[in-house]
């Protein structure tokens, strides 16, 4: 993980939020972290918005999501 948090560091815009954020959403599957890995190398020039939008994009981006409070109940 230490050399993808390397990697993020190098996005051309990066910061502590969008690191943050997407080290918190691979480290949760290992398709998570190899999907996110395989879009930066097919585009490498890919900002923080760009990788961000690709994450939300993703089948499984809602399933870590608080439940609202009418699920709640």
């Amino acid at each position: 993980m230490e050399t993808f948090t390397i990697r993020l560091n190098s996005v051309k815009d990066a910061y502590y939020g969008f690191i943050v954020a997407v080290l918190t959403y691979v480290k949760k599957k290992p398709s998570r972290l190899e999907a996110v890995e395989t879009f930066m190398n097919d585009i490498p020039d890919a900002l923080t918005s760009d990788i961000l939008g690709f994450i939300s994009e993703q089948d499984d981006f809602f399933e870590d999501a608080a439940p609202s409070r009418a699920e709640a109940s």
